[in-house]
């Protein structure tokens, strides 16, 4: 009997919370392929536990271009040693090694950008990083036999530019029964107000928390709930210290799903504000308005293409005329004046129509060899 293939997955964070990764390792070893999934090791990484083998790599710098040469340096050394059959790349930043590794060792790659990468907020007003980053993929894309993305409208701009079969497998929770729900009391949330929540590994510069905080001073009854890090949060907290507003904002630190969606299933309404100030948000189609879905809770969300797409198919809350205080508040408020069995039926519909079990299946007639 042969051995089951081997795939080596390569990302650029510590394995932590890339719920993405996990799900597509998940699928693949359900396929029967043995999988070792390599990143970084960051000072503050904790432990995980996969059913697959993981390594995390030590570097000597955190960002920047030499943190992505050193990435790509280790990545490629372990890449030509380890004992694969095939190499998975997420997002560009790991292409390099990946794609020199496979040549070099005649091996089967597979590309999965998470983004729209070369139109990244990281690379806005960074003109020679973005043309090093757009010169890299211009050289490797066109040779790849396919590629995978988040959604319809990145994948329609690869295929453009580069002339290949682009397949879009989006970043949707599995369908899973509901864990027992805490109390919020033992969540450390208020009784009797509705929680408003804005939950997001990065709370950085134009993604809305600065409009979200501003629009508490328009809504009664409420607090608004951020889960979260990322570098606007520190203004964000000076902000919402402000007198009007301090009994109005709560903050909770980044957390493992499970976690978060315990305080996710207490909100009446989830926010996603994401601002167009470049193409990689414009087209963006952000997990977390698919985790208040699976939540159970209806959505207030940025007016961006894919967006505006989703909630005209399933309404499931509001699509904002701009992403300022006050027309997010006059939404939220909308949204609370409704029954929240108002919301049921489009978000089972939702939830039963947009879910991993689904969009694995992409992933399932990718993976042969």
């Amino acid at each position: 009997m042969a051995a089951p293939k081997h795939i080596t997955v390569l990302v650029s964070n510590d394995l932590t919370h890339d719920q993405r990764v996990a799900r597509v390792c998940d699928t693949l070893q359900s396929m029967g392929f043995t999988l070792t999934l390599a990143g970084r090791h960051l000072p503050e990484s904790v432990a995980i536990n996969r059913p697959y083998r993981t390594r995390r790599f030590r570097l000597p710098f955190r960002a920047g271009i030499l943190f992505y040469a050193a990435l790509n340096l280790r990545m490629l050394c372990f890449a030509l040693f380890a004992r694969t059959d095939a190499l998975l790349a997420n997002d560009l930043d790991t292409l390099p090694a990946a794609f020199i590794a496979a040549r070099l060792r005649r091996k089967k790659l597979f590309y999965d950008s998470h983004e729209y990468f070369t139109e990244a907020e990281g690379l806005t007003g960074h003109p020679l990083k973005k043309r090093i980053w757009l010169r890299i993929e211009k050289w490797i894309l066109p040779r790849l036999p396919f590629m995978i993305t988040v959604n319809e409208s990145i994948a329609s701009i690869y295929r453009r530019l580069y002339k290949i079969p682009v397949h879009v497998v989006r970043n949707v929770p599995p369908l899973r029964p509901l864990p027992p729900l805490q109390s919020r009391a033992a969540l450390g949330l208020p009784e009797h107000k509705h929680i408003i929540i804005l939950q997001g590994a990065y709370i950085d510069p134009d993604r809305g928390a600065r409009e979200a905080v501003g629009a508490m001073e328009y809504v009664d009854d409420a607090i608004l709930l951020i889960v979260g890090a990322g570098r606007d949060l520190a203004a964000v907290k000076e902000m919402a210290s402000a007198p009007a507003l301090r009994d109005k904002v709560l903050f909770r630190d980044k957390m493992p799903f499970d976690m978060l969606q315990q305080y996710t299933r207490h909100a009446s309404a989830g926010l996603s504000l994401d601002k167009p100030v470049h193409l990689n948000y414009t087209y963006s189609l952000p997990n977390k308005v698919f985790d208040y879905a699976h939540a159970g809770i209806p959505v207030v969300v940025s007016p961006l293409p894919e967006l505006e797409k989703l909630l005209a198919a399933y309404p499931i809350g509001f699509v904002l005329k701009e992403v300022s205080p006050k027309e997010i508040a006059e939404c939220i408020n909308r949204l609370l004046a409704l029954p929240a069995r108002h919301w049921s039926v489009e978000l089972a519909r939702c939830v039963a129509e947009n879910n991993w079990q689904r969009e694995s299946e992409v992933l399932r007639r990718l993976y042969t060899w």
